[in-house]
Parts: C-alpha cells; sequence; structure tokens
C-alpha cells in the first residue's frame, strides 16, 4: 500500500484523528499523489487533481478544515494559467507549504492568546482530545502558570485518554473523569475549552457531548472558549454538517447487543452560539457572530462557494 493509501485508510480508522491532524495529513497525502500524476496536459493535470480531491474528500466527509486547505492549494493552482505540468507541480508544492505554514501559524496565535486566560491555581476543563486546546495549555504552563486540568474520557473511543496521557506527560496534573460525571467537574471548573470541527454561519460543531457541557457550563456560569483554526468556517454548511452529523458503527458501542436493541453512535453535535463566551482563532477572540463577520474580511475566498 502506497503512501497515499495508507494515509487515506488511517484517517478513516482514526488512527490519525483531530481535524488538524486530519488536515495535515490530507494536504502531504494530496501533493504526494498530486506530484506522481504522469501527464504531460495541464486539463489532464487538473482532472488529476480533482479525482484526487475527491478520494480525500470521501473518506471524513465532514471536516471543513481538511477541505479548506485542498480547495486552497487548488485555487492557487487556477490562478496560474499558462505553466506547464512540471511548472504546476513546483507550484503545488509551494502552496501545499503555504498552507501548512498557515495552520502552524494558526496554532501558535491560538496558544499564546487563548493561554493569557489560564492563571495559577485555576482548575481547566475539557472534553475529548484536541491538539489545538494542548497547545493552549502547554503554553499556559510554559508561560509559569500552575493548573489543573479536568477532562472526560470521550467514550466510546476514548480520545479523552489521549489527552489525560500527554498532560500527564508534562507534568501538568490532570483529573481524569468518565462522561457521565462532568457535571461535577465543571462545577468545579474555572474555564472551560473545547476545540471546534466546524463553524457554520449559525452553529459550533465538536465531538458529541460538547453541548452538553456547554450547556453546564452556562447553568454554573463557567466561561466556555472554542478554539481553532478560522478555516474551519463553513460558510454555507456545504461540507455536511447542517445536513447530517457523522455517525460511527455501532460496534464501537455494543459488539453483540441483544436482538431488538438499536445503537446510536453520533460523532459530533450541534453547540447553540449563545453558549459560547467566544471563539478563539488565529484572527483573535471573538464571539460567535463577530467570528463570521472577521473571517468574511480575512478570507473572502472561503465565503465563495
Amino acid at each position: 500500500m502506497d503512501r497515499f493509501e495508507t494515509i487515506l485508510r488511517d484517517i478513516k480508522s482514526l488512527k490519525i484523528q483531530g481535524a488538524e491532524n486530519v488536515a495535515i495529513n490530507s494536504v502531504k497525502a494530496f501533493q504526494y499523489k498530486a506530484v506522481k500524476t504522469e501527464t504531460s496536459s495541464p486539463d489532464k493535470f487538473f482532472g488529476e487533481l480533482e479525482r484526487i480531491r475527491g478520494r480525500i474528500f470521501e473518506v471524513r466527509p465532514t471536516e471543513p478544515l481538511m477541505r479548506n486547505c485542498i480547495r486552497y492549494v487548488i485555487s492557487r493552482l487556477e490562478g496560474s494559467p499558462g505553466s506547464d505540468v512540471a511548472e504546476l507541480k513546483k507550484l503545488l508544492k509551494m502552496f501545499c507549504r503555504e498552507t501548512l505554514d498557515h495552520m502552524e501559524h494558526a496554532e501558535r496565535m491560538i496558544a499564546k492568546t487563548a493561554s493569557h486566560r489560564i492563571h495559577t491555581g485555576m482548575i481547566i476543563f475539557t472534553h475529548c482530545h484536541s491538539s489545538t486546546v494542548m497547545n493552549v495549555l502547554r503554553q499556559a504552563k510554559n508561560d509559569g502558570n500552575w493548573f489543573r486540568v479536568y477532562n472526560t474520557e470521550t467514550r466510546p473511543l476514548f480520545q479523552g485518554r489521549i489527552t489525560a496521557k500527554e498532560l500527564s506527560k508534562i507534568r501538568i496534573p490532570v483529573v481524569h473523569f468518565v462522561d457521565s460525571a462532568a457535571r461535577i467537574a465543571i462545577r468545579k471548573a474555572d474555564v472551560v475549552f473545547l476545540g471546534v470541527d466546524a463553524i457554520t454561519t449559525t452553529k459550533i460543531y465538536n465531538k458529541i457531548g460538547s453541548e452538553m457541557f456547554a450547556v453546564l457550563a452556562n447553568k454554573y456560569d463557567v466561561p466556555l472558549y472554542v478554539c481553532g483554526d478560522s478555516w474551519k468556517f463553513d460558510p454555507e454548511g456545504i461540507y455536511g454538517f447542517e445536513e447530517t452529523v457523522e455517525k460511527r458503527g455501532p460496534e464501537e458501542i455494543w459488539k453483540n447487543p441483544p436482538r431488538g436493541v438499536k445503537i446510536e453512535n453520533p460523532s459530533f453535535e450541534r453547540i447553540n452560539p449563545d453558549l459560547v463566551t467566544a471563539i478563539i482563532s488565529e484572527l483573535g477572540v471573538y464571539s460567535p457572530e463577530n467570528f463570521v463577520e472577521e473571517v468574511k474580511k480575512a478570507y473572502p475566498w472561503l465565503c465563495r462557494i
């Protein structure tokens, strides 16, 4: 199995997980496959790019960051008319690098900005595993703050254990809660940090359980910040979130349930923006409504369907 197929398999199986990691690996897979394309015709080359894009997109239909990254690369190439295939491949590598640089920059800026909301003595609550939130916590520790993290296990695949393990490795005290004990954890927390999978003009999407925890945070007056790259913006719900929320196989919950037992295994859910204190992206700290306006100003191409 070549590198391209291996990456796609690992994304589908969740061996590669998290919006940022999926996007980074998808861009690398896209570049790898595109550079290996054997054609001397620019038109055929662009046709191959569309085919490669389709293969990647079908692996995870609800990944705006991944889709926007590849969309950016292709749109930049399409703005380079008259180039031969060899030159297009050189440009493609450059635009892929630009895309990866954007994500690296966004992660640094989010960590720097969000970490200012963490102070010594605080209890931070987080759910599932977000590389962005991990960077925020790491930055806050590096700034000299001592704090404790409460996190949830995130059934059925226990992505929360990844968070707990990573926190343990960098010596940030962590208390690991079963999902159903989140009320106890949030009631004691000073702030909630969540990652984000997609942001539309009317909704925010993250791992299943996120709105339940947002409701609890609101009940207990605990500020809740959603942290994520602005390229996760999905202006019209075109990447699947508005119409449906991805569901995974029932075997992840119960391999051999009794006859007549139906299993529901949704992966994501909508978070009412009214429950979110602010969205923190590389653009700054904004209310959900103002975040949308800032994205439109900073990246008009993101809003063109």
